[in-house]
């Protein structure tokens, strides 16, 4: 009798310390932030706050999905006055695709002189972005 209680409390201890290590991937794993382009390629265009992840799952019931959504999402500012500034942007365009989008081709050719940081760069293929750079030309976030 003795055995099979302590084979018992064993199992239990066992199932918990399996329960916990589950949570805790989980919990670990769902505070990791993904890169801009696996975001992209998981459909969120990295405009996403995570209080709209918040809303999200109110409605989707989707735990992947929300866990991604987090993983993709951006703090919500408490603060007013902060302000990111870019020193240039790349207007990412498909030719094919501009018909489908006249208010960029209105950009392009009219307003785009006004704005000598900001630079063209036609991609086969691509829906219309806006990559925003840093002093040092680098890519720091993706508009769609």
């Amino acid at each position: 009798m003795r055995f099979s209680e302590m084979k018992k409390g064993l199992m239990h201890s066992y199932g918990v310390a399996v329960i916990v290590l589950a949570l805790s991937l989980c919990l670990g794993s769902s505070s990791e932030q993904l890169s801009s382009r696996e975001c992209e390629n998981l459909g969120f265009t990295g405009l996403a706050l995570c209080s709209d992840c918040n809303t999200l799952s109110e409605y989707v019931k989707d735990k992947e999905l929300v866990s991604d959504c987090f993983k993709c999402c951006t703090e919500d500012s408490n603060d007013a006055t902060t302000k990111v500034t870019y020193s240039g942007a790349v207007l990412e365009v498909c030719m094919r695709k501009l018909v489908f989008y006249p208010e960029v081709v209105s950009f392009i050719e009219d307003e785009k002189d006004q704005f000598p940081s900001v630079k063209v760069q036609y991609v086969f293929n691509s829906p219309p972005k806006l990559i925003m750079l840093d002093d040092a030309g680098q890519q720091k976030e993706t508009i769609r």
